[in-house]
């Protein structure tokens, strides 16, 4: 396994630019996720990282070597497309030893390899199907098993597991951070889904317009997002943000101060319904979303914007009612204008 080491790396297409000077330090065996909206840049920075699309500027290490102009098939990395992209006239087995195959591999070497990577990713009864005799999930492991065949230093993921159902998501996820575990190479791993990100992750790094917004673990980027972009994009339901000076009174008497022109990030599952005298805000439930477990409330503030509240248990307020909100002081979120302006920029 290897470190992999971005210096003020750039990408432009004519005069578009997409990666704007991205300097990141991928540690030796650490699972980092890039994640952000479609259009952020993280899909082409990865394959800046695979030697799929050419570096602009910057430099682009992979153990300490220089990368920018090293062939792809020579940088020791192994990546797993959002497609499965297997062939359709070829076995398991022969499909995941491919790569090897053409690099004229041994023959006894390459049946070694494809065993060892089946029998981690319990492929081993699959190994003489086609894959239009496989599941969804079982096409991904395949294409999984081919790039661990080839003993890569560095494994990328473009949305590996885009194209599954919800149920499969999660088993998949499950299953590439156990691989992780088993075998410690370094993986870095893109995503739109912040649930993929917070779930796998070591760290995340979270892009928009081809920038870094913030580097950290999945705890640090909740509990402390660098600007509203991030804190807003990491957690679900997505943060709420309102005006400073709607909370800034009770706040402040409960011993947390809201500077002039701030915002306030309130997540949704931080927030309690409360007698009126302990209330921050208040407002009409609009509308409700039972999903079991608790109820997503939709309550409409006196400024007409719509506050999201988590609230927990089954007997959740009837539209219409007025509802009382607290939260414990020391959980909202405080972005003062020069930071809460970046959300903007």
């Amino acid at each position: 396994m290897s470190s992999l080491t971005l210096r003020n790396l750039t990408k432009s297409f004519g005069k578009t630019d997409v990666i704007r000077g991205v300097s990141l330090d991928v540690e030796e065996g650490e699972f980092v996720v890039f994640v952000g909206p479609s259009g952020c840049g993280k899909s082409t920075l990865l394959r800046m990282i695979a030697g799929l699309e050419d570096v602009s500027g910057g430099d682009l290490m992979i153990g300490g070597q220089r990368m920018n102009d090293v062939q792809a098939a020579k940088r020791g990395v192994a990546m797993v497309f959002q497609s499965y992209a297997l062939y359709p006239h070829l076995t398991v087995r022969q499909n995941m030893g491919f790569g090897l195959k053409v690099r004229k591999v041994p023959a006894a070497d390459i049946a070694r390899q494809v065993d060892e990577a089946a029998a981690v990713l319990k492929l081993d009864a699959l190994l003489d199907r086609y894959p239009r005799e496989l599941s969804g999930g079982q096409r991904q492991r395949v294409a999984i098993g081919r790039a661990i065949v080839a003993s890569p230093e560095v494994f990328l993921f473009d949305e590996p597991l885009s194209n599954l159902d919800a149920e499969l998501r999660v088993h998949m996820r499950a299953e590439i951070a156990a691989l992780h575990r088993r075998l410690g190479n370094t993986m870095v791993y893109v995503t739109h889904d912040q649930i993929e990100a917070m779930t796998l992750a070591d760290r995340i790094v979270v892009l928009r317009d081809g920038r870094v917004e913030q580097v950290g673990t999945p705890r640090e980027l909740y509990e402390s997002p660098a600007n509203t972009f991030v804190a807003q994009f990491i957690g679900s339901p997505k943060m709420n943000l309102v005006d400073g000076r709607a909370v800034a009174e009770r706040l402040g008497a409960l011993g947390r101060p809201v500077p002039e022109g701030a915002l306030v990030g309130l997540r949704p599952e931080h927030l309690q319904l409360v007698p009126a005298d302990q209330a921050i805000l208040g407002g009409r439930l609009v509308t409700s979303e039972y999903t079991g477990a608790d109820t997503l409330l939709h309550v409409e503030l006196a400024d007409g914007e719509v506050l999201l509240m988590v609230h927990q248990g089954s007997d959740a307020p009837e539209p219409g009612a007025e509802l009382s909100i607290g939260i414990d002081p020391a959980l909202a979120h405080i972005f003062e204008q020069s930071v809460a302006a970046q959300n903007a920029a």
